[in-house]
Formats: structure tokens, C-alpha cells, sequence
């Protein structure tokens, strides 16, 4: 492996910013000081630029096996480490589902040979899966899924037998999709008695409402409380459901913990106008105070970590009358560009983005020596310019799908160097492919 000397950053850390020099070597951060000197290193000045930990996502859907003509694992670990994410969590609605431990072996296998950001896989839950659940390893996995809602298909647990099975015994951390099934039924039904065929983008966050989420997630946090469950409830996307969340306990101790998405951040409603079906999400992107809420909810600690859900499909289906059309889209190239401009706004700080994307990651999932900017810890770094401005177009994303929602947007900050495991997989504009990233490990 190559030795890199990063000379002069802006360290941004553990709640601080000093500017020093980092020494890489072996894949780890080797030393952290003033004016090192490593002969045999390559040199990076980064004098003016900010180093935080890289960014890990612990919400992805990288489509493979089974959608690769949406995405596959290596381009979208490629687009992920433009974007500044050094590690990822991917989710079980591949094709097959990950439902056995067989096929989750065989995703690991794939990343193991083409991911080029570091990796870690759910296992998946259904309604008559349990006994391949609890196979689940704590210390090579980083959690189960269970899909609380219909966002994709027949993943749907919407038994209670089943739900109570999984959160009394489940080995590990619980990740949940919180929107209650039967209300988004009854809300669809009312709007097509009165509309017929003609639903537009401006009702999937009326048809998959406020009061869904909020009635799965009090459901989830139910369980959790009553059987001792270590639950993350992820991509909260209404005001009303922080009050669900504890601020107070360290998150070293929290049980319940919450995860909030760059498009509920970014988004509101009157974005439906201009961007239609390329926001549309489940759970749905909300009102403005709902936008407002969380980020709220975010900065007081009652959400702990950020992330993605990067769900890419094709142009083509996105293009399809709203009924038709699937929600998500990609993300991982540009949540980090989008916080720095959140930053750049005024309504984030900089040591808030690396506690929320990296370090309260490593402590929600007890990741091995990542997550932080530490001597021994492994070299997950990510190099910014808060001074270098762009715009994003189809002709300089790296996603198979080739599209972004934020097609034609200006950024003020660019990401110059990203660092996965101590191996420079990404600078400006260019990638190192010949390093692949190493799976994740949980001190469990």
C-alpha cells in the first residue's frame, strides 16, 4: 500500500477543528501532528482544505443481484467515493431478496471483488424467515431490515407474530422502514374515488402521509421498549415523530436511535413542481415544517446519524405517469456536497456533519476503528474545498443510472480526495479501481 502525507489540513473532529498533518501508511492513520516529514510518502497539500472522516451511509440500495441494469455494486461504490462516502450499508430488496444466509454470503462475495468503498449487507426479514434471522453473525453484519411498510413488496412484515419474533430475539441491531401499511391503503383509495386515474406527484406525501409514519414508528418504538430491541428507525421525514426520540441519554447507550436522509433535509413540497417524480421517495418528501422539524430534530441530538437511501432506477421509469413511477433516486455522489452547502447556509457546522455521517455511525453500529480521524484507526478520510464551486449535470455523475435530483443545481464545495482504508480511491475526477475496500467489522 501507498504512504500519503496529508500536510496542513483543516481537521475537522471529535467536535474541533486543528489544522495538522496526517500520515498514512499501511491503510491507517499512522500520526496526527505539526510539520511531519516521511520521506517515502506522497505528499498532499492541503493547505486552505478541510479533512473529515469519510462519510458512512448506512442506508443504500446498491441493486445487486437482480437490477443491475439500475446499478450494480461497483458503480455505485465508484459514485460513492466521488461523493465522499468511504463505507456503506446495503439493503436486502435486491433480486432475490436477501432472505438466507446463502445469498447474503453471496452479496459479500461480490463487494468483496468490485466494491471500491468499504461494505456491509442487512439481512433481510419477512414473515416466515425468522429462523435464517437469528442465524445472522453480530460481528460481520451490521444489522436486519424489516421493511414496516410496502415500499418494497413482498418484504412487507406486517405480521404481528412475526414482528414480536423478530424484535424479542433478534441477535443484533434492528434497522426499520416505518410507514403503516394500512393507512397509506386508505388514503390511496380516498384520492382515487376522487381522482380517478389522475394522481399526480403532489399527493404521495397526502397518499403516504405524516400519520402513517408516525403510527409505524410509535409501533416500532413499542416493541423496541417492550422487548429490549436495539432499533434504528430510518429516514424520518416528519416533524411529529422526534418527540418519539430521546435527546438526553449518550448515544453510546441508546436503545432507540434515528436516522434522518439528505432528501428530507434538502426537499419539501413545493419542490414537487419543478422536480417531480425525481423526489419522489417512500416516506414521502413533506411539508416545510416537516423539512424544517427534522433537520431541528437533527441538530438537538433526537436524530443521530445522516444518510442517503441512494435508490437509483432508470431515467425511463422515472419518466412514467406518477402511479407508475418508483420511488427513490441517487444520492451518494452529492449528500456530502448538499451538507457543506447546508454549511455554507448557516445551518449546519462542519463538526456537526463529521459527528452525524461518520463518527455517530462507528458508535450506532460499534464499527471497528472507524468513523473518527484517530491514530491506529483505519484511513477514511475525505478532502474538501469549500471554496471550489460546480454544477451538477448528467456529464459529470458517476451513477449507471445517469441522472441526479439535483441535475442542474450549483455547489460551492467540491470533494478533492477520498480516502478508503488507507488507499486514495478518488481524486478530482479520477479513480484508482485496482483497490478494493474491506467489509466492515463490529465490536459486538
Amino acid at each position: 500500500m501507498n504512504t500519503y502525507l496529508i500536510k496542513a489540513a483543516t481537521i475537522v473532529n471529535e467536535g474541533q477543528k486543528i489544522v495538522a498533518d496526517v500520515l498514512i501508511k499501511d491503510g491507517l492513520i499512522a500520526k496526527i501532528g505539526q510539520n511531519l516529514f516521511a520521506p517515502d510518502a506522497q505528499e498532499i497539500n492541503a493547505e486552505g482544505q478541510y479533512l473529515l472522516p469519510g462519510m458512512i451511509d448506512d442506508q443504500v440500495h446498491f441493486r445487486e443481484p437482480g437490477l443491475t441494469h439500475k446499478a450494480d455494486i461497483f458503480t455505485e461504490s465508484m459514485a460513492a467515493v466521488a461523493g465522499g462516502i468511504t463505507s456503506f450499508m446495503e439493503m436486502p430488496n435486491t433480486v432475490p431478496n436477501t432472505l438466507t444466509q446463502a445469498l447474503l454470503a453471496d452479496k459479500y462475495e461480490i463487494a468483496a471483488q468490485t466494491s471500491l468503498a468499504n461494505y456491509s449487507f442487512y439481512m433481510g426479514a419477512s414473515n416466515d424467515n425468522i429462523e435464517e434471522v437469528l442465524k445472522t453473525d453480530p460481528k460481520n453484519v451490521c444489522g436486519i431490515k424489516v421493511f414496516m411498510g410496502s415500499s418494497t413488496g413482498n418484504m412487507l412484515v406486517d405480521n404481528e407474530k412475526t414482528l414480536e419474533n423478530i424484535f424479542s430475539k433478534a441477535p443484533i441491531l434492528v434497522a426499520t422502514h416505518c410507514e403503516d401499511e394500512a393507512t397509506i391503503r386508505h388514503n390511496l383509495a380516498e384520492f382515487k374515488a376522487k381522482y380517478g386515474e389522475d394522481l399526480t406527484i403532489e399527493m404521495h406525501p397526502l397518499i403516504r402521509s405524516a400519520e402513517a409514519c408516525y403510527k409505524s414508528s410509535s409501533l416500532a418504538v413499542e416493541l423496541a421498549k417492550t422487548y429490549q430491541t436495539r432499533l434504528h428507525i430510518l429516514h424520518i421525514s416528519t416533524a411529529k415523530e422526534i418527540a418519539l426520540f430521546d435527546h438526553i441519554t449518550p448515544l453510546k447507550d441508546k436503545k432507540i436511535t434515528a436516522e434522518a436522509c439528505i432528501h428530507h433535509l434538502w426537499f419539501n413540497d413545493k419542490d414537487y413542481a419543478s422536480k417531480g417524480n425525481f423526489i419522489k421517495w417512500n416516506p414521502a418528501v413533506k411539508t416545510e415544517d416537516d423539512q424544517k422539524g427534522v433537520l431541528k430534530g437533527l441538530l438537538e441530538d433526537y436524530i443521530d446519524v445522516i444518510a442517503t437511501d441512494h435508490a437509483p432506477h432508470t431515467l425511463e421509469e422515472k419518466q412514467q405517469p406518477y402511479s407508475q413511477a418508483p420511488s427513490g433516486g441517487p444520492l451518494v455522489q452529492h449528500a456530502l456536497p448538499a451538507l457543506l452547502e447546508m454549511h455554507l447556509q448557516g445551518k449546519i457546522s462542519l463538526e456537526k456533519i463529521a459527528e452525524k455521517t461518520a463518527h455517530n455511525l462507528a458508535i450506532c453500529f460499534d464499527i471497528e476503528k472507524r468513523g473518527f480521524i484517530r491514530e491506529g484507526y483505519w484511513a477514511d478520510l475525505v478532502l474538501v474545498d469549500l471554496k471550489d464551486s460546480w454544477k451538477v449535470t448528467k456529464l459529470n455523475n458517476f451513477y449507471k443510472c445517469g441522472w441526479s435530483p439535483f441535475d442542474g443545481d450549483n455547489f460551492q464545495a467540491s470533494i478533492t480526495h477520498t480516502f478508503v482504508s488507507g488507499n486514495l480511491a478518488y481524486q478530482n475526477g479520477k479513480f484508482t479501481t485496482d483497490q478494493i475496500g474491506k467489509r466492515l467489522t463490529f465490536a459486538r
